[in-house]
This record gives structure tokens, sequence and C-alpha cells, in this order.
């Protein structure tokens, strides 16, 4: 536990330069006397470190040295690599900046700790969009990225998707956020702190004027609060349903035995929950609204009397064989087993 805190204590004061006793206790979340005693350990072990006093003093490291030691442990040098996403790298114009990183990773690992590096690297893979989502189309990913980097405000044409109407506006890049596969620009604006679907963006005009990102702006933070925001005002009423065991588990919803469950659930709408149920199949039973259960019911009526008896059109059996036409039959090579 001690070697970790003194390697973290001394990769603290490599990447930041001085730093006071107090501001290195709080990193380690230790008290002020055992970071004297660790730096005084550090000391004895030939790291040329030395401490100022004084209201601007702190403890730093001798101008130009580095240590080589990376600090990693197994379970470390893993993440390191799970952490990699390829597919947004390249989006974002960093595709062969992060190969060659991942290869000075490597390169500078312990033999043990490259061979587990290199499994993981290899058995996993993140494949962001969703299973039926269609990738997302950013060409402008690159240019709002390079704003966001150089801190400079830009104009953007884009087209808003309720009207849908374009607008142009300039906005200051705070942040990208990656969600399912589609990039959101976090930005600030003249009405505050706004989020924009990158693929709507139709043109981006970077401009010389530099911004400073607001205090206290934390990005996380602001979407985990976005995403609250977005889904209170997304799910404005609600729905009673009973659900078997199977319509609970895929709803999410806690079962009350192995009988029936009776539920409230919030809906966006009456089409959006319309659909949502239906996909449900049997496992699920509309109680309220009114006009969502007679809704469904419909449905079921006509999906009745559209299947009752033969179908219209039928699969010819090939002449010689007596088999459906290969023509006819899924491509076995492209079938996906269990889709989510």
């Amino acid at each position: 536990m001690r070697a970790s805190r003194l390697v973290t204590l001394l990769l603290l004061l490599q990447n930041r330069g001085r730093m006071t006793a107090c501001r290195l206790a709080e990193e380690l979340e230790v008290s002020v006397r055992t970071v004297y005693r660790d730096v005084e350990a550090l000391a004895a072990a030939g790291i040329p470190l030395y401490g100022q006093a004084g209201h601007a003093g702190g403890y730093q490291l001798v101008d130009g040295y580095r240590t080589r030691l990376t600090g990693l442990t197994a379970d470390e040098a893993q993440a390191a690599f799970l952490t990699a996403l390829p597919g947004a790298a390249a989006q974002l114009g960093f595709g062969d900046a992060l190969t060659t990183a991942q290869l000075k990773l490597r390169a500078a690992l312990p033999a043990e700790l490259r061979e587990q590096a290199e499994r993981i690297r290899t058995s996993f893979l993140l494949d962001a969009p969703g299973w039926y989502g269609e990738v997302d189309r950013a060409p402008h990913l690159p240019a709002v990225a390079t704003a966001m980097w150089a801190r400079r405000a830009v104009v953007l044409r884009y087209l808003r998707w309720r009207a849908p109407e374009e607008i142009e506006r300039r906005v200051e890049p705070y942040g990208l956020v990656l969600k399912a596969g589609r990039w959101y620009l976090v930005a600030g604006g003249p009405s505050g702190i706004r989020t924009y679907r990158v693929d709507q963006i139709l043109e981006v005009h970077t401009l010389d004027e530099e911004f400073v990102i607001p205090d206290g702006f934390d990005l996380a933070a602001h979407w985990s609060g976005y995403l609250v925001d977005f889904r209170s005002r997304l799910h404005t009423g609600e729905a009673l349903v009973r659900l078997t065991p199977e319509g609970a588990r895929r709803l999410g919803v806690t079962p009350a035995g192995d009988g029936w469950t009776q539920t409230r659930v919030p809906i966006e709408s009456i089409d959006q929950a319309h659909q949502e149920f239906l996909r449900l199949g049997t496992d699920v039973e509309v109680m309220a609204p009114a006009e969502l259960r007679d809704r469904i019911a419909e449905t079921v009526r006509t999906l009745a009397t559209r299947y009752e008896g033969r179908p219209r059109t039928e699969v010819s059996p090939d002449l010689a064989t007596g088999h459906p036409h290969p023509g006819n039959a899924p491509d076995s090579r492209t079938r996906v087993e269990d889709p989510p």
C-alpha cells in the first residue's frame, strides 16, 4: 500500500510540478504528517526532490528529472488498453496517434504485463452504435474537436430537429460526448449551455476569438444532469400495466412473484407507448389510459384479421428440387445469432 502511494506521490510531482504538503495529502487521502514521512522516504531512496517554505512553497523535483517508473500494476496495464476507443479516436482524427501511443506503452511494459495487456487488447471490442442503428455520420466532428482543443469559438450552421429548420449560432465548444454511437457537442452560447447533435451540424466556421470555460464546469456532471432533465421532460405521462414475469424482466420491473405484476410505468406519448408495449406481445396487458388500451386492442384486431387464412403470396418451390429457391432463403454468412 505504501509503495503504491510513494509512486503516486512521485508521479504527482512529476506531472504537476510544485505541490504543497496539504495539497498532496488531499490527493493521496492521507495526513500531512504521512506526506512528510513519504517525502523523506523518497529522498532517502535517491529521488532528487526538495521543499521550499513559505506561502508559495511546496515540494518539487529537481528541474529535468523524470522517472522511467510507470507504476503500472497488471490491472492498471489492462485497464489502460480497455479504455482505448479506436473508432472514436479515428473519428476525432487521432487514429494513428492512438496506435502509436499504444505501441509505446506496450514497449515500455515489462514482459509479463505486456502479455496481459495484449490479451486484453485482442479480447475486447467496443461497438458503440445500437444494434439496429446506423453509424453516426459526423463529417464536421474533427473541425469541432479542433476548435474545442484550441478553445476557439465557432459559428455553427445547424439543422434543428424539432422544426426542422436551419439556424446559425455562435457557440463556445466546452466538450464532446459519445453516446450510443452518436456524438454530442456541449457548448456555451447566448442562451446558456446547450447540447447539439454533431451529425446535424451543416457547417462549421472557426473564429479567432478565444474563450475560457466557466469555473466549476464539469463535463461529466453536466451531462449527467442533462440526461436527468431530458428524461423528466420526455416521460410526461404514465400507464397502468399488468406484466408476466418475462414482461417484467424485459421492462426492467421487479416481478411481484410467479404470476402477473401490476405496476405504473412512465410513457412519453400514446404513440410511443403503443409501439413499445406491442413489442412485449402477450407479456403485457395495458389497463390505462383507456386511449392507449383501445389503440392496442384495435391493432391486435387488425393483425388477427390480416393473419387469418393462408397468405396471399407464397414462396414457389424450385421445380427441380421441390425446395424453396435459394434466393428466398436468408444468407447464412450474414446471419446474426440472438440480436439484443
